[in-house]
């Protein structure tokens, strides 16, 4: 069945066995999860891939009984059509004690995967779209006005626009600015610029649009102009990500009508006019594969990178580097 995600006290605990989350808008998703598992004390997290090398292991476990186990809560992440096998077989054996979160990204109307959650009556399907301007400036008003900072409509906009729709990345900007304000300090339009690091996203966004387009000589030239900081790194490793499912829907595009300005002049958001002849390149030197092969190395980067943050320029920097050598993916 499909709800809303404002209706989530629906999904009750003793009904609902398996869930599917599907969208764009992760903010929410992560936000939703936190309600889903808020009394939860552990969590098995899994990722789709991990599960579909060794099925088996993951069943054992499943299956498994243990007296310090009352119930047993588990998330796939990155989930696709591949995972629905998997989850008829623990739909088919009723079990009990054990509530399944499955996590996607974008599904399209033909996914099996969203129409067996669909058309199931026991179990729960719930679209996650896209924050719009509206939701996001509400958002970002009960931050402030939780907080008593004043901000003029231009500041707001200014601080949405950097958040690429996704209402995570706004919070964690406003509290950027919560912390500059905690002292008294009065904050104006040129301190809002500096906080949310829009001189060093310009050339974040260069290194990484450079990166997919696989000019080598430009990247060499950006990483020796910039001095990024180790937590550069981080912000480094999720814009590609965000750059990197953008141009993978480009490309689903593109596969669909094989006309490469229709591709660029129909997307969304808009693509501007100085992006238009790089981002083609970006497109013609990826297919879906390649991109989807980038986007799980992005994350175990990202941990990486967490892991080992006094190294993580040097980590970031040559993975950088490995991707723009690499051969281009016809």
């Amino acid at each position: 069945m499909i709800i809303k995600n404002f209706q989530l006290n629906k999904v009750k605990s003793n009904e609902n066995k398996l869930i599917l989350f599907y969208g764009k808008n992760e903010g929410l998703k992560n936000e939703s999860i936190n309600l889903i598992f808020e009394n939860s004390k552990k969590i098995f997290k899994y990722d789709e891939k991990d599960i579909l090398e060794n099925i088996e292991a993951f069943f054992d476990r499943l299956l498994s009984k243990s007296f310090f186990e009352n119930e047993k809560n588990i998330i796939i992440k990155r989930s696709t059509d591949k995972i629905l096998k998997v989850i008829e077989e623990i739909d088919n054996k009723n079990l009990e004690d054990t509530k399944i979160l499955i996590i996607s990204e974008n599904l399209d109307k033909k996914s099996r995967l969203r129409s067996f959650f669909e058309k199931s009556k026991k179990h729960v399907c719930i679209p996650f779209y896209p924050d719009n301007l509206q939701t996001l400036s509400k958002i970002s008003y009960d931050f402030l006005r939780k907080r008593k900072i004043s901000l003029s409509q231009a500041d707001v906009n200014l601080v949405i626009s950097k958040c690429n729709e996704d209402r995570k990345t706004l919070k964690d900007e406003l509290k950027k600015i919560e912390y500059f304000c905690l002292n008294g300090k009065k904050i104006n339009t040129e301190i809002i610029s500096k906080l949310i690091n829009l001189s060093e996203n310009r050339n974040i966004s260069e290194l990484i649009d450079n990166c997919l387009a696989k000019n080598k000589r430009e990247i060499t030239n950006i990483l020796n102009e910039n001095n990024f900081t180790k937590e550069d790194c981080v912000l480094i490793t999720r814009s590609f990500l965000n750059k990197s499912k953008r141009i993978l829907n480009l490309i689903n595009e593109y596969k669909k009508n094989n006309n490469l300005e229709l591709t660029i002049s129909s997307a969304k958001p808009p693509i501007f006019w100085k992006d238009k002849e790089i981002v083609k390149k970006q497109i013609c030197n990826w297919n879906p594969e390649s991109v989807s092969k980038l986007i799980y190395k992005l994350n175990d980067i990202e941990l990486l990178i967490k892991k080992n943050l006094q190294n993580s320029i040097n980590i970031i920097t040559d993975f950088i580097i490995e991707q723009a050598s690499s051969k281009t993916n016809n």
